[in-house]
């Protein structure tokens, strides 16, 4: 090389141009489901511009997770400890379900069982009308709860489990006296908000907007956004 010349990098000697970073991977995020519905109902409420949010089947996890705890947040903490275990993945897990004072708070964590195993929508509704049948508006008080819970597997707790991070979200209304409206799904065709005066619309009759802006879920999904976006989802 000759006094006053420069050194040419072996890139640009073969022209080719500098190389440009494109933009940052999308984490994935496992929601403990199988519902389509659910996964994009959580899709919309958390606004997470840097995660990818699949389902257990985008994963290929087939077992279940058996629900055998006394309270939503027990049922919901080992739904997302279990999957974030299989799948190495951050994993987000709900429970919820309905709570009828003239119940002591039933059905509660078999909300989805409360007329039996194999139960309907329908039946569901029938048994807990019937139940109700003699009671006046002022005692048929009811409320949806959610709980959301986040498991980070790359993460450990005190005792060397898993950390699980819990939102909360309560939908505070009363238990109608017939089923109305065909939005939504399971007790919503019976369940008035607290919005409504007694014998007014049920969720069943409201549009899908609306209920998200104001249910169980949505309060539940906002409390948790903050909480994902600072793990960088």
């Amino acid at each position: 090389m000759t006094a006053g010349s420069r050194a040419t990098s072996p890139a640009r000697a073969a022209g080719s141009a500098p190389a440009r970073s494109g933009p940052p991977a999308r984490r994935r995020l496992l929601v403990a489901t199988r519902s389509r519905h659910k996964l994009a109902e959580l899709r919309d409420l958390l606004h997470l511009a840097r995660a990818e949010l699949v389902d257990l089947d985008d994963v290929g996890i087939a077992d279940e997770v058996e629900e055998t705890g006394a309270t939503f947040a027990a049922n919901a903490a080992h739904k997302a400890r279990s999957y974030a275990r299989r799948s190495g993945l951050p994993t987000l897990a709900d429970d919820s379900g309905l709570e009828v004072d003239a119940l002591g708070g039933g059905p509660g964590v078999r909300t989805r069982r409360y007329a039996g195993e194999q139960a309907t929508d329908a039946d569901n509704n029938a048994k807990l009308l019937a139940t109700l049948a003699d009671l006046p508006p002022e005692r048929r008080g009811a409320r949806y709860r959610c709980v959301l819970a986040l498991a980070l597997p790359d993460r450990a707790g005190p005792r060397g489990g898993i950390p699980v991070t819990i939102t909360r979200g309560t939908f505070e209304g009363r238990i109608g006296t017939a089923p109305r409206g065909s939005s939504g799904f399971g007790y919503d065709p019976i369940f008035e908000p607290a919005l409504e005066p007694p014998g007014g619309a049920t969720v069943g009759e409201w549009p899908p907007e609306r209920k998200q802006a104001v249910s169980h879920r949505a309060r539940a999904a906002r409390r948790m956004a903050p909480i994902l976006a600072r793990e960088g989802f």
